[in-house]
């Protein structure tokens, strides 16, 4: 067998093997966080009733958390940082593997406005360069084991197979870590997230879930009224982006006047204060995007676009301030709420309008700070009907043009 061959041949195993490997991974960190979420704030609460739990647990894992990080350092690190680094060191650390799992744990057991993303990419990352310098064979590809590591991440966390190969495709359009034609490109992307996925799946089978998947929207057909109110729609995501981009550039500054643990601390009593008085806005959001769908009537109108913003400054406090992880999840909850306060307001009804107004809302809020139109298209697929397809392209395409051609949200 030629070189050429044999080379392919491990490329095509071995990818397999990080796809599998990369929903091992994500299945347990999950699991664990399932778990030590229902002790902390399901079974400890009501065995020991304190009051203003929330506040005390808050601020108390702030503080430690805080300790963990002066003491191993600035984790965990965005899809960015990770894919800047392998870019720029041709490798990524992975000797402090125990560390990059706690600090992407730890803030999500305290009901952070974060997602899970972000902590789990540099994880798996970490992990394809360990096999790429420990195995022969695998040594020569293991950037391209990284970049594919990336895209299965994002794509088993999202239940959306396409989303983290866009993502992560666009992030390195200049940066070209994958050198490879298109099509064995295409070929090694789809055996990863096939073997990640079926993994991740056959794992939550037999043991149970981790994390709750995102609630889907129940299907409809958008009429003349949800065509007029589009562009109002586009231009509330945009408003909201407006938003998150003003308090990431406040909260960053004022974090970065305070001194390490007393910032941590901060943001854990603003979580904890927040949290305590609406308790929808801890955590990532899927769960309670899921209530919003079943009982939305239940809420004024004023008070969802109170939540949308509230929701969008809680994830920019607790990413500035050390209780960091991904966005994603909080931000697609946050235009969730934003699109079905406006749909209440035009008609008094969200029953129809609302999931087309929350789709739009969320795409144009998306495509304004990711700048990628057709990765947010993929991820929403996570959610919203398909034959909304084209309704939420034009939104994210809208978005990501209104705000400027580039995010003013610089690696962290």
């Amino acid at each position: 067998m030629n070189k050429s061959v044999r080379n392919n041949l491990y490329l095509i195993l071995f990818c397999g093997i990080t796809g599998a490997m990369a929903g091992g991974v994500i299945w347990t960190f999950l699991k664990m966080m399932s778990v030590g979420t229902a002790f902390l704030w399901e079974w400890l609460p009501e065995q020991v009733p304190i009051p203003c739990y929330t506040v005390l647990v808050c601020t108390l894992g702030g503080m430690l958390i805080g300790c963990f990080r002066r003491k191993f350092g600035d984790y965990p690190e965005d899809l960015e940082t990770v894919m800047g680094k392998v870019k720029a060191e041709k490798t990524y650390d992975y000797s402090n593997m125990v560390v990059l799992l706690l600090s992407a744990l730890f803030p999500l057991l305290l009901g952070s406005s974060i997602g899970p993303e972000a902590g789990l990419t540099g994880v798996i990352v970490g992990l394809c360069y360990w096999a790429g310098e420990n195995l022969s064979f695998a040594r020569q590809n293991a950037r391209e084991y990284s970049q594919v590591g990336a895209a299965v991440t994002l794509s088993v966390l999202f239940r959306s197979p396409l989303f983290g190969v866009f993502a992560v495709e666009e992030e390195n359009r200049e940066k070209e870590i994958l050198k490879l034609p298109g099509t064995m490109k295409l070929f090694l992307y789809g055996l990863a997230v096939a073997a990640g996925t079926g993994f991740y799946m056959l794992l939550s089978e037999l043991f149970g879930a981790g994390l709750s998947a995102m609630p889907s929207f129940p299907e409809m057909e958008p009429d003349v009224l949800d065509y007029l109110m589009m562009v109002i729609y586009i231009l509330l995501g945009c408003i909201l982006a407006k938003f998150y981009f003003i308090t990431h550039g406040a909260v960053k500054w004022a974090a970065g006047k305070i001194p390490a643990v007393v910032r941590e601390t901060v943001g854990g009593l603003c979580l904890g204060l927040m949290g305590m008085t609406v308790p929808m806005l801890m955590f990532s959001g899927e769960e309670a995007m899921g209530e919003l769908i079943e009982d939305y009537t239940i809420y004024l109108p004023l008070t969802l676009v109170a939540i949308a913003f509230l929701k969008v400054l809680l994830t920019n406090i607790c990413i500035q301030t050390g209780l960091k992880g991904g966005h994603f999840f909080p931000i697609i909850f946050a235009g969730v709420c934003l699109g079905y306060a406006a749909a209440m307001m035009v008609s008094g009804d969200a029953a129809g309008h609302g999931v087309f107004a929350a789709a739009t809302v969320t795409a144009a809020l998306l495509g304004a700070i990711m700048k990628k139109p057709l990765a947010v298209t993929v991820l929403l697929f996570l959610c919203f009907p398909v034959r909304l397809f084209l309704w939420i392209f034009l939104a994210a395409a809208a978005g990501s043009f209104f705000t400027g051609a580039k995010s003013p949200v610089k690696k962290e």
